[in-house]
Protein backbone atom coordinates (compact mmCIF):
# COMPACT_ATOMS: atom_id res chain seq x y z
CA UNK A 1 0.00 0.00 0.00
CA UNK A 2 1.34 3.44 -0.87
CA UNK A 3 1.98 6.08 1.77
CA UNK A 4 -0.92 8.15 0.36
CA UNK A 5 -3.31 5.16 0.59
CA UNK A 6 -2.12 4.31 4.11
CA UNK A 7 -2.62 7.93 5.16
CA UNK A 8 -6.16 7.99 3.76
CA UNK A 9 -7.05 4.77 5.56
CA UNK A 10 -5.62 6.10 8.83
CA UNK A 11 -7.73 9.24 8.47
CA UNK A 12 -10.88 7.22 7.71
CA UNK A 13 -10.35 5.31 10.97
CA UNK A 14 -10.51 8.66 12.79
CA UNK A 15 -13.74 10.48 11.90
CA UNK A 16 -12.69 13.54 13.93
CA UNK A 17 -9.61 13.97 11.72
CA UNK A 18 -11.65 13.37 8.55
CA UNK A 19 -14.10 16.10 9.58
CA UNK A 20 -11.26 18.47 10.50
CA UNK A 21 -9.60 17.93 7.11
CA UNK A 22 -12.90 18.71 5.37
CA UNK A 23 -13.28 21.83 7.50
CA UNK A 24 -9.76 22.99 6.67
CA UNK A 25 -8.69 23.32 10.30
CA UNK A 26 -5.82 20.83 10.43
CA UNK A 27 -2.16 21.56 11.03
CA UNK A 28 -0.84 18.96 8.58
CA UNK A 29 2.52 18.55 10.31
CA UNK A 30 0.88 17.95 13.69
CA UNK A 31 -1.58 15.50 12.13
CA UNK A 32 1.31 13.70 10.40
CA UNK A 33 3.08 13.35 13.77
CA UNK A 34 -0.17 12.04 15.26
CA UNK A 35 -0.37 9.35 12.54
CA UNK A 36 3.37 8.55 12.55
CA UNK A 37 3.15 5.22 14.39
CA UNK A 38 0.60 3.91 11.93
CA UNK A 39 1.61 5.49 8.64
CA UNK A 40 5.31 6.26 8.90
CA UNK A 41 7.59 8.77 10.51
CA UNK A 42 8.34 10.81 7.38
CA UNK A 43 6.18 13.72 8.55
CA UNK A 44 6.82 15.76 5.42
CA UNK A 45 5.54 12.99 3.14
CA UNK A 46 2.53 12.24 5.37
CA UNK A 47 1.78 15.96 5.66
CA UNK A 48 1.78 16.23 1.87
CA UNK A 49 -0.51 13.19 1.60
CA UNK A 50 -2.90 14.76 4.12
CA UNK A 51 -2.91 18.04 2.20
CA UNK A 52 -3.69 16.28 -1.08
CA UNK A 53 -6.40 14.19 0.55
CA UNK A 54 -8.00 17.32 2.01
CA UNK A 55 -7.92 19.02 -1.40
CA UNK A 56 -10.00 16.16 -2.86
CA UNK A 57 -12.68 16.35 -0.16
CA UNK A 58 -15.87 18.35 -0.48
CA UNK A 59 -16.04 21.38 1.76
CA UNK A 60 -17.39 20.82 5.25
CA UNK A 61 -21.06 21.71 5.46
CA UNK A 62 -23.49 21.53 8.31
CA UNK A 63 -27.21 22.12 8.15
CA UNK A 64 -29.83 22.75 10.79
CA UNK A 65 -32.43 20.03 11.16
CA UNK A 66 -36.10 20.79 11.66
CA UNK A 67 -36.86 18.74 14.76
CA UNK A 68 -38.83 19.13 17.97
CA UNK A 69 -36.97 18.07 21.11
CA UNK A 70 -38.71 17.06 24.33
CA UNK A 71 -37.64 15.43 27.58
CA UNK A 72 -39.45 12.47 29.18
CA UNK A 73 -38.52 11.62 32.75
CA UNK A 74 -39.07 8.47 34.76
CA UNK A 75 -37.88 5.83 32.30
CA UNK A 76 -36.64 2.46 33.44
CA UNK A 77 -35.89 -0.94 31.98
CA UNK A 78 -39.15 -2.67 31.13
CA UNK A 79 -40.85 -4.48 28.27
CA UNK A 80 -44.22 -2.91 29.12
CA UNK A 81 -45.03 -0.41 26.32
CA UNK A 82 -41.40 0.76 25.86
CA UNK A 83 -40.50 4.14 24.42
CA UNK A 84 -37.22 2.65 23.17
CA UNK A 85 -35.91 -0.87 22.67
CA UNK A 86 -32.22 -1.49 22.03
CA UNK A 87 -31.39 -5.15 21.56
CA UNK A 88 -33.35 -7.00 24.22
CA UNK A 89 -33.63 -4.04 26.61
CA UNK A 90 -36.72 -1.86 26.64
CA UNK A 91 -37.07 1.52 28.35
CA UNK A 92 -40.59 2.39 29.47
CA UNK A 93 -42.11 5.48 31.10
CA UNK A 94 -42.93 5.43 34.82
CA UNK A 95 -40.48 2.59 35.50
CA UNK A 96 -37.37 4.27 36.87
CA UNK A 97 -35.14 7.29 37.20
CA UNK A 98 -33.78 7.70 33.67
CA UNK A 99 -34.59 10.51 31.26
CA UNK A 100 -35.23 10.25 27.52
CA UNK A 101 -34.55 13.08 25.12
CA UNK A 102 -36.80 12.58 22.10
CA UNK A 103 -36.36 14.45 18.82
CA UNK A 104 -39.02 14.13 16.14
CA UNK A 105 -38.85 15.55 12.65
CA UNK A 106 -35.83 15.62 10.36
CA UNK A 107 -33.72 13.00 12.13
CA UNK A 108 -31.57 10.20 10.74
CA UNK A 109 -28.38 8.27 11.45
CA UNK A 110 -26.19 11.31 10.67
CA UNK A 111 -28.14 13.34 13.22
CA UNK A 112 -27.80 10.56 15.81
CA UNK A 113 -24.06 10.36 15.20
CA UNK A 114 -23.70 14.10 15.71
CA UNK A 115 -25.93 14.04 18.82
CA UNK A 116 -23.85 11.24 20.37
CA UNK A 117 -20.62 13.13 19.65
CA UNK A 118 -22.08 16.35 21.05
CA UNK A 119 -23.22 14.62 24.23
CA UNK A 120 -19.73 13.17 24.63
CA UNK A 121 -18.20 16.66 24.47
CA UNK A 122 -20.53 17.79 27.26
CA UNK A 123 -19.66 14.69 29.29
CA UNK A 124 -23.21 13.36 29.30
CA UNK A 125 -23.17 9.57 29.50
CA UNK A 126 -25.65 7.83 27.24
CA UNK A 127 -27.48 4.79 28.58
CA UNK A 128 -29.12 3.94 25.24
CA UNK A 129 -29.73 5.62 21.88
CA UNK A 130 -31.46 4.87 18.59
CA UNK A 131 -33.09 6.51 15.61
CA UNK A 132 -35.97 5.46 13.36
CA UNK A 133 -38.98 7.76 13.08
CA UNK A 134 -37.66 9.60 16.13
CA UNK A 135 -34.25 10.06 17.65
CA UNK A 136 -34.09 8.94 21.29
CA UNK A 137 -31.24 9.13 23.77
CA UNK A 138 -31.61 7.85 27.31
CA UNK A 139 -29.49 9.47 30.01
CA UNK A 140 -29.35 9.64 33.79
CA UNK A 141 -31.94 11.98 35.31
CA UNK A 142 -29.35 14.50 36.53
CA UNK A 143 -28.13 14.90 32.92
CA UNK A 144 -31.58 15.50 31.41
CA UNK A 145 -31.52 19.30 31.07
CA UNK A 146 -27.93 19.35 29.75
CA UNK A 147 -28.81 16.56 27.31
CA UNK A 148 -31.79 18.51 25.94
CA UNK A 149 -29.62 21.58 25.34
CA UNK A 150 -26.89 19.47 23.73
CA UNK A 151 -29.34 17.64 21.45
CA UNK A 152 -30.96 20.92 20.36
CA UNK A 153 -27.53 22.41 19.71
CA UNK A 154 -26.36 19.34 17.77
CA UNK A 155 -29.46 19.34 15.56
CA UNK A 156 -28.73 22.96 14.63
CA UNK A 157 -25.51 21.92 12.88
CA UNK A 158 -25.54 18.32 11.59
CA UNK A 159 -22.59 17.83 9.22
CA UNK A 160 -23.15 16.41 5.79
CA UNK A 161 -21.21 13.22 5.26
CA UNK A 162 -19.53 12.29 2.06
CA UNK A 163 -16.37 12.71 0.15
CA UNK A 164 -13.37 10.49 -0.39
Amino acid sequence: MSLAAATREAVRRRPFLHAALRAGVVNYTAAARFLADEVGDDTDAVSTALNRFADEMPDYRADARDARVVMRSGLGESDDDPLLVVGDVGFSPDRGSLTAVVATGDVDAAALSHVVARLATTEVDIVAAAVAESLVVVVERRDGANAVRAVEDALDSVPEFGGP
